[in-house]
Protein backbone atom coordinates (compact mmCIF):
# COMPACT_ATOMS: atom_id res chain seq x y z
CA UNK A 1 0.00 0.00 0.00
CA UNK A 2 1.45 3.22 -0.95
CA UNK A 3 2.61 5.63 1.48
CA UNK A 4 0.98 8.95 1.56
CA UNK A 5 2.81 11.74 0.99
CA UNK A 6 3.39 14.85 3.19
CA UNK A 7 1.87 17.70 1.72
CA UNK A 8 3.37 21.14 0.51
CA UNK A 9 4.03 22.79 3.85
CA UNK A 10 4.03 27.02 3.65
CA UNK A 11 6.53 28.36 6.72
CA UNK A 12 10.35 27.37 6.83
CA UNK A 13 10.20 25.10 9.61
CA UNK A 14 7.11 23.40 8.16
CA UNK A 15 8.96 22.54 4.55
CA UNK A 16 12.19 21.59 6.42
CA UNK A 17 9.78 18.71 8.96
CA UNK A 18 8.12 17.42 5.72
CA UNK A 19 11.79 17.08 3.69
CA UNK A 20 12.72 15.35 6.94
CA UNK A 21 9.55 12.92 6.76
CA UNK A 22 10.43 12.18 3.38
CA UNK A 23 13.90 11.53 4.23
CA UNK A 24 12.72 9.30 6.83
CA UNK A 25 10.17 7.39 4.25
CA UNK A 26 12.84 7.13 1.40
CA UNK A 27 15.20 5.66 3.81
CA UNK A 28 12.99 2.91 5.22
CA UNK A 29 11.45 2.06 2.04
CA UNK A 30 12.99 2.46 -1.18
CA UNK A 31 15.73 -0.02 -2.02
CA UNK A 32 18.36 2.64 -3.87
CA UNK A 33 18.01 5.34 -0.68
CA UNK A 34 18.40 2.34 1.88
CA UNK A 35 22.03 0.74 0.12
CA UNK A 36 23.33 4.61 0.51
CA UNK A 37 26.40 5.41 2.64
CA UNK A 38 28.31 8.57 3.54
CA UNK A 39 30.82 7.48 1.04
CA UNK A 40 28.70 6.40 -1.95
CA UNK A 41 27.14 10.21 -1.85
CA UNK A 42 30.39 11.77 -1.73
CA UNK A 43 30.72 12.09 -5.05
CA UNK A 44 27.19 12.72 -6.06
CA UNK A 45 27.32 16.06 -3.28
CA UNK A 46 30.33 16.95 -5.23
CA UNK A 47 28.32 16.75 -8.25
CA UNK A 48 25.22 18.72 -7.15
CA UNK A 49 27.70 21.40 -6.12
CA UNK A 50 29.48 22.30 -9.46
CA UNK A 51 25.60 22.15 -11.13
CA UNK A 52 24.69 24.56 -8.41
CA UNK A 53 27.52 26.32 -9.27
CA UNK A 54 26.66 26.41 -13.08
CA UNK A 55 23.59 27.80 -12.50
CA UNK A 56 24.83 30.72 -10.13
CA UNK A 57 27.29 31.87 -12.74
CA UNK A 58 24.61 31.50 -15.50
CA UNK A 59 22.19 33.44 -13.23
CA UNK A 60 19.48 30.76 -13.61
CA UNK A 61 17.09 31.43 -10.98
CA UNK A 62 14.97 28.40 -10.86
CA UNK A 63 17.95 26.58 -11.59
CA UNK A 64 19.65 27.98 -8.43
CA UNK A 65 16.13 26.76 -6.68
CA UNK A 66 16.21 23.72 -8.06
CA UNK A 67 20.24 22.70 -7.46
CA UNK A 68 19.84 24.22 -3.67
CA UNK A 69 16.95 21.86 -3.12
CA UNK A 70 19.15 19.18 -4.27
CA UNK A 71 22.19 20.00 -2.13
CA UNK A 72 19.10 20.50 0.56
CA UNK A 73 18.62 16.83 0.14
CA UNK A 74 21.97 15.55 0.31
CA UNK A 75 22.72 17.28 3.59
CA UNK A 76 19.51 15.91 5.33
CA UNK A 77 20.77 12.54 4.07
CA UNK A 78 24.24 12.40 5.95
CA UNK A 79 22.26 12.96 8.72
CA UNK A 80 19.71 10.53 8.61
CA UNK A 81 22.87 8.14 8.33
CA UNK A 82 24.99 9.32 11.16
CA UNK A 83 21.64 9.21 13.54
CA UNK A 84 21.14 5.72 12.61
CA UNK A 85 24.45 4.80 14.09
CA UNK A 86 23.70 7.36 16.93
CA UNK A 87 26.34 9.92 15.93
CA UNK A 88 24.28 12.91 15.70
CA UNK A 89 20.93 13.93 13.98
CA UNK A 90 19.81 16.88 12.09
CA UNK A 91 19.50 18.28 15.46
CA UNK A 92 22.96 18.12 15.94
CA UNK A 93 23.97 19.62 12.87
CA UNK A 94 21.87 22.78 13.00
CA UNK A 95 22.79 24.00 17.11
CA UNK A 96 26.28 22.95 15.68
CA UNK A 97 26.60 25.41 12.98
CA UNK A 98 24.00 27.61 14.99
CA UNK A 99 26.52 27.43 17.98
CA UNK A 100 29.27 28.14 15.70
CA UNK A 101 28.23 31.76 14.52
CA UNK A 102 26.90 33.02 17.66
CA UNK A 103 30.70 32.11 19.18
CA UNK A 104 32.40 33.04 15.70
CA UNK A 105 30.31 36.56 15.96
CA UNK A 106 30.93 38.50 19.15
CA UNK A 107 30.26 41.95 17.52
CA UNK A 108 26.76 40.53 16.73
CA UNK A 109 26.24 38.48 20.14
CA UNK A 110 28.61 40.17 22.35
CA UNK A 111 30.50 43.41 23.16
CA UNK A 112 32.99 43.28 20.66
CA UNK A 113 33.33 46.24 18.38
CA UNK A 114 34.22 45.90 14.38
CA UNK A 115 35.09 48.34 11.44
CA UNK A 116 34.34 46.53 8.69
CA UNK A 117 34.11 43.10 6.52
CA UNK A 118 38.13 42.58 7.38
CA UNK A 119 38.41 43.12 11.30
CA UNK A 120 35.29 39.98 10.79
CA UNK A 121 37.30 38.31 9.12
CA UNK A 122 40.86 38.61 11.38
CA UNK A 123 38.01 37.54 14.51
CA UNK A 124 37.04 34.75 12.91
CA UNK A 125 39.96 33.47 12.26
CA UNK A 126 41.40 34.49 15.68
CA UNK A 127 38.56 32.94 17.23
CA UNK A 128 39.33 29.75 15.21
CA UNK A 129 42.84 29.18 16.80
CA UNK A 130 41.42 29.91 20.48
CA UNK A 131 38.77 26.98 19.31
CA UNK A 132 42.01 24.88 19.22
CA UNK A 133 42.76 24.56 15.46
CA UNK A 134 46.35 24.49 15.66
CA UNK A 135 46.85 26.59 11.67
CA UNK A 136 45.27 29.63 10.27
CA UNK A 137 45.57 27.12 7.22
CA UNK A 138 44.86 24.55 8.69
CA UNK A 139 41.10 24.37 7.83
CA UNK A 140 41.68 24.78 3.93
CA UNK A 141 40.56 21.02 2.50
CA UNK A 142 43.60 19.54 0.89
CA UNK A 143 41.32 18.15 -1.70
CA UNK A 144 40.33 21.71 -3.01
CA UNK A 145 41.36 22.04 -6.72
CA UNK A 146 44.28 24.47 -6.57
CA UNK A 147 43.61 27.87 -7.67
CA UNK A 148 40.50 27.61 -5.30
CA UNK A 149 42.78 26.68 -2.92
CA UNK A 150 45.19 29.34 -3.99
CA UNK A 151 42.26 32.10 -3.12
CA UNK A 152 41.41 30.37 0.27
CA UNK A 153 45.06 29.92 1.62
CA UNK A 154 45.58 33.81 1.15
CA UNK A 155 41.92 35.13 2.55
CA UNK A 156 42.79 32.89 5.48
CA UNK A 157 46.26 34.80 5.70
CA UNK A 158 45.01 38.12 5.26
CA UNK A 159 42.24 37.32 8.38
CA UNK A 160 45.46 37.57 11.10
CA UNK A 161 47.48 40.00 8.82
CA UNK A 162 49.71 38.66 6.71
CA UNK A 163 49.24 40.61 3.63
CA UNK A 164 50.23 43.03 1.39
CA UNK A 165 49.35 46.97 2.20
CA UNK A 166 48.26 47.76 -0.88
CA UNK A 167 47.38 46.55 -4.51
CA UNK A 168 51.09 48.33 -6.12
CA UNK A 169 53.14 46.27 -3.90
CA UNK A 170 50.81 42.79 -5.56
CA UNK A 171 51.37 43.87 -9.12
CA UNK A 172 55.06 44.70 -8.11
CA UNK A 173 55.44 40.95 -7.12
CA UNK A 174 53.21 39.98 -10.63
CA UNK A 175 56.07 41.76 -12.40
CA UNK A 176 58.75 39.82 -10.41
CA UNK A 177 57.55 36.54 -11.12
CA UNK A 178 56.35 36.89 -14.65
CA UNK A 179 60.30 37.94 -14.83
CA UNK A 180 61.34 35.02 -13.13
CA UNK A 181 59.30 32.64 -15.08
CA UNK A 182 60.65 34.38 -18.53
CA UNK A 183 64.38 33.74 -17.28
CA UNK A 184 63.57 29.90 -17.30
CA UNK A 185 62.79 30.46 -20.87
CA UNK A 186 66.11 32.33 -21.68
CA UNK A 187 68.96 30.03 -20.23
CA UNK A 188 71.41 28.93 -24.04
CA UNK A 189 73.10 26.49 -21.71
CA UNK A 190 73.10 22.56 -23.55
CA UNK A 191 71.19 21.42 -21.12
CA UNK A 192 67.85 23.09 -22.29
CA UNK A 193 65.09 24.39 -20.33
CA UNK A 194 64.68 23.12 -16.70
CA UNK A 195 60.85 22.22 -16.73
CA UNK A 196 60.94 21.26 -12.78
CA UNK A 197 61.85 25.06 -12.33
CA UNK A 198 59.76 26.69 -15.25
CA UNK A 199 57.03 24.59 -13.37
CA UNK A 200 57.75 26.36 -9.70
CA UNK A 201 58.15 29.49 -11.15
CA UNK A 202 54.78 29.28 -13.37
CA UNK A 203 53.09 28.22 -9.85
CA UNK A 204 54.43 31.60 -8.23
CA UNK A 205 53.16 33.44 -10.92
CA UNK A 206 49.45 32.64 -11.16
CA UNK A 207 49.64 32.66 -7.15
CA UNK A 208 50.78 35.98 -7.76
CA UNK A 209 48.49 36.78 -10.26
CA UNK A 210 45.23 35.14 -7.70
CA UNK A 211 46.61 37.45 -5.05
CA UNK A 212 46.08 40.19 -7.24
CA UNK A 213 42.74 39.41 -8.50
CA UNK A 214 41.63 38.99 -4.28
CA UNK A 215 42.82 42.81 -4.03
CA UNK A 216 40.91 44.34 -6.89
CA UNK A 217 37.73 41.70 -5.78
CA UNK A 218 37.96 39.42 -8.55
CA UNK A 219 37.08 36.03 -8.38
CA UNK A 220 39.77 34.09 -10.01
CA UNK A 221 37.95 30.47 -10.33
CA UNK A 222 35.24 32.87 -11.45
CA UNK A 223 36.84 35.10 -14.23
CA UNK A 224 38.40 31.58 -15.27
CA UNK A 225 34.98 29.73 -15.53
CA UNK A 226 33.36 32.63 -18.11
CA UNK A 227 36.67 32.58 -20.26
CA UNK A 228 36.00 29.12 -20.67
CA UNK A 229 32.88 29.94 -22.02
CA UNK A 230 33.61 32.54 -23.91
CA UNK A 231 36.36 29.55 -25.48
CA UNK A 232 34.06 27.40 -26.03
CA UNK A 233 30.84 29.72 -27.27
CA UNK A 234 33.09 31.28 -29.79
CA UNK A 235 34.95 27.64 -30.23
CA UNK A 236 31.76 26.43 -31.61
CA UNK A 237 31.00 29.42 -34.03
CA UNK A 238 34.12 28.23 -35.76
CA UNK A 239 32.97 24.82 -35.89
CA UNK A 240 29.32 25.68 -37.23
CA UNK A 241 30.78 27.71 -39.53
CA UNK A 242 33.35 25.23 -40.83
CA UNK A 243 30.50 22.91 -41.57
CA UNK A 244 28.14 25.59 -43.47
CA UNK A 245 30.79 25.96 -45.96
CA UNK A 246 31.75 22.41 -46.12
CA UNK A 247 35.38 22.62 -44.39
CA UNK A 248 37.13 20.80 -41.47
CA UNK A 249 39.00 22.88 -39.32
CA UNK A 250 42.31 20.55 -39.44
CA UNK A 251 42.13 21.58 -43.25
CA UNK A 252 41.74 25.44 -42.84
CA UNK A 253 44.78 27.75 -41.96
CA UNK A 254 44.52 30.05 -38.97
CA UNK A 255 43.99 33.03 -40.89
CA UNK A 256 40.90 31.37 -42.40
CA UNK A 257 40.08 30.25 -39.11
CA UNK A 258 40.40 33.99 -37.62
CA UNK A 259 37.79 35.42 -39.70
CA UNK A 260 35.30 33.22 -38.33
CA UNK A 261 36.63 33.94 -34.84
CA UNK A 262 36.31 37.36 -34.94
CA UNK A 263 32.91 36.90 -35.99
CA UNK A 264 32.40 35.02 -32.80
CA UNK A 265 33.76 37.87 -30.54
CA UNK A 266 31.06 40.70 -31.78
CA UNK A 267 28.08 38.07 -31.11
Amino acid sequence: MPIQAPVTRNTPSAAFERLLTIMDDLRLNCPWDKKQTLESLRHLTIEEVYELSDSILSNDMPEIKKELGDIMLHLVFYARIASETNDFNITDVLNSISDKLINRHPHIYGDVEVNDENDVKRNWEQIKLKEGNRSVLGGVPNSLPALVKASRIQEKARGVGFDWEEKGQVWAKVEEELQEFKNEFNVEDEGGIDHERAESEFGDLLFSLINYARFININPEDALEKTNRKFIKRFQYLEQKANEYGRKLQDMSLAEMDVFWNEAKKI
